[in-house]
C-alpha cells in the first residue's frame, strides 16, 4: 500500500478507561499497512506519567509497555510517551528537576522511546511566565533523552476561548514566545481552530505556523469521544474537513482516537485514505463503506453498523429511549469486538463524567 503523504500517527491522548495493551496491538495491526507511522502513549489514566510522574514506576508498568514498543517498531511504527509533568516548579535546584530527570532515564532505558512529548495541556496557565518556564522543562528533557523526536503541547493549543474560560486568560504572545525559545526541530502539537475541529484550512495552518515558527503538528480531536457530551455518541463516519492538500503545511497529524478501539478503526482509515488518494479521489461515504468492510468484514455487521448510523453517532445514548435494547439485542447477536464494544457503550460502559475529567 502506498505510504501516506504525511507524517500519520496516534496520540492516544483521552479521559476515561484506557484500552488494554492487546487493544493496542491490535489497533497498531490494523493501522499500521494503512500508513500510520507512529503511536504516542498517553492515556489521562496513565498516572505515571501525569500525576504519579515523581514517583518509580514499576516493573508491571514498564514491561508491557516495553512489549508494546516492540510490536510497534516491528510493523514499522515509532513509539513514545506524552509526559505531562504538572505543577513543576522549575526553581533552581528544585527536587523536580531531578524527577523528571529521572523519569526520563527509566522510560528511555527500560522501554526505550523514539519519541518523547512533553504535554502542557489542560492546566492553569495564565502566568506571564508560562512560555519561559515550559520551554526550559521542554529543552531539560531533550538534552536527556535519547529519543530522536521531541514534542510540545502548550496549555494554549488552540485559538478556542474554552480554554480560557476554564484555564484563565491566555498570557499575551504566549504562543509566539513559546515558539520561539523551543528548538526548532521541536514538534508543537496544535488541535485547530477549536479544541475539537470540524475542519482545517490552509489559511489558518499557514498563520499558526508563522506564530510557532514551524509547521504545526495537528492534535485532531476526531474521532475521540471522551468527554460528558462527546461520550452519547460512537464517533464512526469518515473524515471530512481534513484536506490532503494540507500535508506541505503540517509536521505530522496525530490523531487522538475513539475510546472503543476497534470502532475507532474506521475513521483512522478514512483518514489513511484521504491522505492516500488526494481529495479528488476521496469520498467520505465511500471511505466509511470500505472502512467497516475491513473493520467488521463484508456482512451483516457491517451492514447493520452502516444502517444504524444515524442512531450510533446522532442520536446520543440518553435518547434512543426504546430504540436501546433493539440496538443492545441486534449486536449482541454478532461475535465480534467491535459488536461488543456497541453493547458496552449501549450498557453504559464508556460513559465520561465531569468526575472522571477531573481526577485524571
Amino acid at each position: 500500500m502506498p505510504p501516506s503523504s504525511v507524517d500519520l500517527g496516534i496520540v492516544e491522548g483521552y479521559y476515561g478507561r484506557p484500552w488494554s495493551w492487546s487493544e493496542r496491538e491490535r489497533v497498531v495491526a490494523r493501522i499500521a499497512p494503512a500508513g500510520y507511522r507512529f503511536f504516542l502513549y498517553a492515556p489521562k489514566a496513565a498516572t505515571a506519567l501525569r500525576r504519579r510522574w515523581r514517583e518509580p514506576m514499576g516493573e508491571d508498568e514498564l514491561a508491557p509497555m516495553a512489549t508494546f514498543a516492540a510490536q510497534c517498531r516491528a510493523r514499522g511504527m515509532r513509539f513514545g510517551v506524552g509526559l505531562s509533568p504538572n505543577e513543576f516548579d522549575g526553581a533552581p535546584g528544585s527536587a523536580d528537576w531531578a524527577h523528571l530527570a529521572s523519569r526520563i532515564a527509566t522510560l528511555d532505558d527500560a522501554v526505550g522511546l523514539d519519541a518523547l512529548a512533553l504535554l502542557f495541556d489542560d492546566i492553569r496557565g495564565d502566568d506571564p511566565t508560562l512560555a519561559d518556564r515550559q520551554a526550559a522543562v521542554v529543552a531539560f528533557a531533550s538534552a536527556r533523552t535519547r529519543a530522536a523526536r521531541i514534542y510540545a503541547c502548550p496549555s494554549y493549543y488552540s485559538d478556542d476561548p474554552v480554554l480560557d474560560r476554564v484555564f484563565g486568560e491566555r498570557p499575551p504572545d504566549y504562543l509566539e514566545r513559546f515558539g520561539r525559545l523551543l528548538d526548532p526541530a521541536v514538534g508543537v502539537f496544535w488541535t485547530g481552530e477549536e479544541v475539537c475541529s470540524r475542519e482545517y484550512g490552509a489559511a489558518h495552518l499557514e498563520r499558526v505556523a508563522a506564530t510557532l515558527r514551524r509547521a504545526p503538528v495537528l492534535w485532531d480531536n476526531y474521532p475521540v469521544n471522551d468527554g460528558q457530551r462527546m461520550s452519547q455518541y460512537l464517533h464512526l463516519r469518515g473524515v471530512t474537513g481534513r484536506p490532503a492538500s494540507n500535508a506541505s503545511l503540517l509536521a505530522g497529524h496525530a490523531v487522538n482516537p475513539a475510546l472503543q478501539p476497534e470502532l475507532g478503526c474506521i475513521p483512522l482509515l478514512t483518514l489513511a485514505e484521504r491522505y492516500r488518494v488526494g481529495d479528488a479521489a476521496y469520498a467520505y461515504g465511500d471511505a466509511f463503506a470500505r472502512a467497516c468492510a475491513e473493520v467488521l468484514g463484508d456482512g451483516a455487521l457491517a451492514r447493520s453498523l452502516r444502517a444504524d448510523l444515524i442512531w450510533l453517532q446522532d442520536t446520543g445514548l440518553d435518547r434512543l429511549g426504546e430504540l436501546g435494547p433493539m440496538l443492545r439485542a441486534r449486536y449482541a447477536a454478532f461475535d465480534h469486538p467491535a459488536a461488543r464494544e456497541v453493547v458496552d457503550w449501549l450498557d453504559g460502559g464508556w460513559r465520561i463524567t465531569d468526575e472522571i475529567v477531573r481526577t485524571q
